[in-house]
Order: structure tokens, then C-alpha cells, then sequence
């Protein structure tokens, strides 16, 4: 006989639309984004903090495994320990979010971010700056995820929360797209260690505009059961496994054996995690909240535009560079559609939205990331015209669809689980950005014969190459199609229905 977990009971007593949980409004709740404007500046410092640090240290990695006198292996784990880190605690630092106050949580990882990086200024190795960035991603888990569960609390109106959201994602975009610009800029005058130096004003901005501007939470609003230790180090776990994953296939081949047990064991942290979330009697993650139509739909389509979005970006700088013959700053030019896009796109999401609503929105910008990958594995190897096409079908399906999907898992959970919501679907990013990545660069290696980076090719090297991006496209337009079917096929399984726009959908709780 099957035995329920405590609440079982209450939860099957609950009303019929379990997809949108009451959640008390507040009496101030602001009714513009004007009224809220000390808030949106200090949840839009906190993601331009995350995107602008992915961008701008790139450019100084050659400067500094000169100074430091580091390896490419170094230099690798200088970026990737962040991500790794970033990526890995997200699910428990939520968790932990969710409990102890998203705000508290925020406002302590800010000054976690303000120290780290004011520590950069003394590191005199390599191995210290690997610790440094090590704890500004252990700041990244504790800030990142907490922007949009604060900035979905912060209104009651669906229309307000997908603006709102639109602005701070929009800021961060303005990051990545200035980031190497502006860190080659600073380069030239001043040292590497003012590109992390940056962080302590966007901290301090952040952590102003969120003590002043955003309300501590209320009882009502925590989650009050234990961590599941065990669950978080599980969690942890497999997402740092399927993290360093792809960096060991790229970096070690498929004919290593090192990836590919890494990839076991990933696997196997997979099935215990979820062995001891269905077992345990306060779970880290409680799966039926993540079975919630609008929750998993928009987990989907976030991995979905990921995926995309990283894999195509692999690709292009490849081919742009090694097959089109196009130095680094033209390859970065050639990515401009992919940027301009990315941020003026912002202006359509609102009227989208309103127009077709938020489920409608969703699929139209997720089919327009499947169209932009076909386009790119069919048509991409006969002339840049067609790779500028599949950059600015994709940018603009993943521009909203970003906004969208995140609204939607915030607007499937319960009030007091917005912050691990919100950390799933930052991890939901991560794991298939590395999974985009990991697609392109295995199916290059299995594809070409000798070394890629090779100044000069053969006729059949060549040939092989463009086989291999085009196959590559295909596999990735496959794989995203996959997700958005199963994105859509979950959305539509929504009690009541979700495809309202959000100036006819009434406040949640109402």
C-alpha cells in the first residue's frame, strides 16, 4: 500500500488550481515601475553584477597568465570555478534563501561580493585568484536567484512582474554586450585587477537599493520545514558534476575515459538525489512543485533557449575565426545581430505579452530559437548572411522567452518556495548552457581530423568542418525542439488555462 509523506493529505485537499498558489498581498505593493524605482535599481545591479563578470574578465586572460605566470588549464578553472561554484550551490543556498529571508540572504551575499572583490586587488598567484572567484560565485548562488523571486514579490500584477523583469534582465544584457569592450579599454591604462574592482560600486548600489527598497520578509512568506542536508549535498553534487562535464570532453576528448566517469557519476548523484527527495520527510526540492505544469514548462523552454543560445554562440565564434578567416575583433563584430538584438528586443516583450499572453509568448519565442538553430545547421555554411539570420531568430526567441519562462515557474510555486524556484531555473541555465557547449565541441572532435586550430586546412579538412557545424546545428535544433514540445505540452496542462494576458489576468491572490 502506498504511503504519502506528511501533507500529502493537505495537498490533495487543496483547491483544483494548484498552479497558482495564494499569496497574501502587501499593502504598499508599488503600482508602477516608477514607485518601485529605488528596489528595480538594486535588483538591476545585482544581475548586471552576473552578466558583466561573465563578459569582461575574458579579455584579460592573457594578461593575466602572463603576470601570474598561469597555464590554460589555470586559466580555465580562473573562469570556470565561478561557474562551477555559481551553478553548484544555487539549489541549496535557495533552499536556504527560502527559510531564513530571500532579502537577508541577498543582502549578506552582497557583502560577500564587495569583499571578494576587494580582495582581488591583493592577489599576487594564480591559485589565489581561483579562491577569489570561487567566492564571488558562492556570492553569485546567494544574490542571483533572490533578483527575480524579490522582483516577482515586489508587485501583485503579472503585467508589473513581466516589465519588471524585462528591466533588470535588460541592464544585465547592456553588461554582457559592453563587457569586452570595456574591459579591453580599461586594459589599456589601468591593470587587470580593476576589471574585478568594478564589482564593489555594483555591490554597494545592489545592497542600497535592496535594504531601502524592498521590504523584509514576513513570516507568512518563509518556508518553515529543515534543510534535507543530505538532499543539498546531492544537489551540489550532480550539478557540479554535469558542470565540469563538458570541459573534460572538450578538454580530454571523447576517447578519455575521465569524462565520460564523470558523467556515471553524475548520472548516479542524479537517481540518489531523487531517491532521497521522494523519501525524505522535508525534501530540499519538493518534486510535485516541480511536476506543476507552469513550473516545468518553464523550466523547459529556460533550458531550451540556454541550450541554443550557448551551443550557436560556440559555433559561430569557431566558424567565424577558423573557417571565414576572421580575426577576434571581427568575430566579435559578427556577433553584434546576436547583442543588438538581445537588448532592443526588451521593447517587444511587454506588448507580446499583453497581446497573446503569457503561455502564447512562450511558445511563438521558443519556436523562433527551434527556427534560428535550423537555420544555422542547414544554411549556415553557405555565407555569414545566413549565420546573422539564425543569431537574430535565436536572440529574439531567447529574449523573451527568458522573461516569460522565469515568470511562469515564479507564478506555478507556492509564496514561501519562490527563491529555489527561482535558483531552478538559474541552474535549469547553467547545466544546458555547459550542455550547448558540450554538444558543438563533441561532435566537432568526432567530425574533424587533426588539429582544428591549425592555420592552414585542407580542402577535405575544411570540408569536414562545415559538415561538422551543420550536423552540430541539426543535433541542437533536435534537442531544443524536444524541450519546447515538452514545455508546451506541460503549459497546456495548466488548470484553467494560462494563456491570459497579463492586463486581464487578475493580481495572484486576489
Amino acid at each position: 500500500m502506498h504511503t504519502r509523506r506528511p501533507g500529502a493529505a493537505e495537498k490533495a485537499a487543496a483547491p483544483p488550481d494548484t498552479s497558482r498558489s495564494p499569496r497574501p498581498l502587501r499593502a504598499a505593493s508599488p503600482r508602477s515601475l516608477r514607485d518601485a524605482a529605488v528596489a528595480l535599481a538594486g535588483l538591476s545591479a545585482v544581475f548586471l553584477f552576473e552578466m558583466l563578470d561573465n563578459s569582461i574578465l575574458n579579455v584579460a586572460l592573457p594578461t593575466i597568465g602572463r603576470e601570474l605566470s598561469a597555464s590554460t588549464t589555470v586559466l580555465q578553472w580562473v573562469t570556470g570555478v565561478y561557474a562551477v561554484v555559481f551553478g553548484g550551490l544555487m539549489l541549496a543556498l535557495g533552499a536556504l534563501a527560502d527559510r531564513v529571508g530571500r532579502r537577508k540572504v541577498m543582502l549578506v551575499g552582497l557583502v560577500l561580493l564587495g569583499g571578494a572583490s576587494l580582495a582581488t586587488a591583493f592577489v599576487t598567484t594564480a591559485g589565489q585568484l581561483i579562491a577569489v572567484r570561487a567566492a564571488m560565485g558562492v556570492a553569485a548562488a546567494m544574490t542571483t536567484p533572490g533578483s527575480l523571486a524579490l522582483a516577482f514579490r515586489l508587485f501583485d500584477e503579472d503585467g508589473l512582474r513581466v516589465r519588471a523583469t524585462t528591466l533588470i534582465s535588460t541592464v544585465g544584457l547592456v553588461g554582457l554586450a559592453i563587457g569586452p569592450t570595456a574591459g579591453g579599454f580599461v586594459l589599456a591604462f589601468a591593470p587587470w585587477q580593476m576589471l574585478l574592482l568594478v564589482n564593489v560600486p555594483i555591490a554597494a548600489l545592489a545592497f542600497v537599493g535592496i535594504r531601502r527598497g524592498i521590504p523584509a520578509d514576513t513570516a507568512d512568506e518563509l518556508h518553515r520545514a529543515p534543510i534535507d542536508g543530505a538532499g543539498a549535498l546531492l544537489g551540489t553534487a550532480t550539478i557540479v558534476l554535469t558542470l565540469v562535464t563538458p570541459t573534460l570532453f572538450l578538454d580530454a576528448g571523447a576517447a578519455s575515459p575521465l569524462p565520460w566517469l564523470t558523467t556515471a557519476a553524475a548520472v548516479v548523484t542524479a537517481v540518489l538525489f531523487v531517491v532521497r527527495q521522494r523519501s525524505a520527510r522535508h525534501p530540499l526540492l519538493d518534486l510535485e512543485l516541480v511536476a506543476r505544469p507552469l513550473v516545468s514548462s518553464g523550466l523547459a523552454f529556460k533550458a531550451a533557449a540556454s541550450l541554443a543560445t550557448a551551443g550557436l554562440g560556440y559555433l559561430v565564434t569557431l566558424q567565424l575565426q577558423l573557417d571565414l578567416g576572421w580575426t577576434p575583433v571581427q568575430a566579435a563584430l559578427g556577433m553584434l545581430p546576436q547583442v543588438v538584438v538581445l537588448i532592443a528586443g526588451g521593447a517587444l516583450i511587454g506588448p507580446l505579452v499583453t497581446r497573446v499572453g503569457l503561455d502564447k509568448a512562450a511558445w511563438l519565442s521558443a519556436g523562433a530559437v527551434v527556427c534560428g538553430l535550423a537555420v544555422y545547421g542547414l544554411l549556415g555554411r553557405f555565407g555569414y548572411g545566413w549565420i546573422a539570420f539564425a543569431l537574430m531568430l535565436v536572440a529574439a526567441g531567447m529574449r523573451v522567452v527568458g522573461v516569460v519562462a522565469g515568470t511562469n515557474v515564479m507564478r506555478g510555486l507556492p509564496a514561501d518556495r519562490t527563491t529555489i524556484g527561482s535558483a531552478l531555473v538559474d541552474t535549469a541555465g547553467e547545466v544546458t548552457t555547459g550542455m550547448g557547449i558540450a554538444v558543438g565541441g563533441t561532435i566537432l572532435a568526432a567530425l574533424f581530423t587533426g588539429d582544428i586550430a591549425t592555420s592552414h586546412w585542407s580542402t577535405h579538412q575544411t570540408a569536414q568542418f562545415r559538415d561538422a557545424i551543420s550536423w552540430a546545428g541539426l543535433a541542437l535544433t533536435l534537442l531544443t525542439a524536444g524541450l519546447v514540445g515538452w514545455g508546451i505540452t506541460r503549459a497546456r496542462r495548466a488548470p484553467g488555462g494560462t494563456t491570459r494576458s497579463p492586463a486581464t489576468t487578475p493580481p495572484v491572490g486576489a
